[in-house]
């Protein structure tokens, strides 16, 4: 029995392995704005990995983009709230439909499967269809 778990865990990491793989060396929709592919970050071992796809663009970047589309001036989430916005919770009921203008959003990495919200002074990328939060660039918006 055991021989055959040992098998499956190693068939299960192999499959992973594989999609991440695809996915990073895939055509070029899974590039973002700048030419640059997102960064997967692997967590855990074995049956337990888990993937993340970071934002793709620094703090400083997104800054010059949000004052150029004059979408600075923003207020901060309250202090409970904002403690909530963490890679792997979903955002905050009320947040959850907090959109930016187009044009300010085609200027960021586009990455398949996720979108990009506004949550408060924060630029939060999130899982388009659980907006489960991936990656939170603080402050954006200030």
């Amino acid at each position: 029995m055991s021989g055959n778990r040992n098998t499956f865990t190693a068939w299960l990491i192999g499959a992973v392995f594989l999609i991440v793989g695809t996915a990073q060396a895939g055509s070029g929709k899974s590039k973002g704005a700048h030419g640059n592919a997102p960064k997967v970050l692997k967590s855990g071992s074995g049956a337990s990995m888990s993937v993340t796809v970071s934002a793709g663009i620094s703090i400083g970047d997104a800054r010059a983009l949000a004052t150029t589309y004059k979408l600075t001036g923003v207020k901060p989430l309250p202090p409970g709230i904002r403690k909530n916005l963490a890679r792997g919770k979903p955002l905050p009921p009320g947040i959850q439909k907090t959109r930016m203008p187009a044009a300010f959003v085609e200027r960021l990495p586009r990455h398949d499967g996720y979108e990009w919200r506004r949550a408060g002074a924060d630029l939060v990328l999130v899982v388009s269809g659980t907006l489960v939060i991936t990656d939170v660039l603080r402050g954006v918006f200030d």
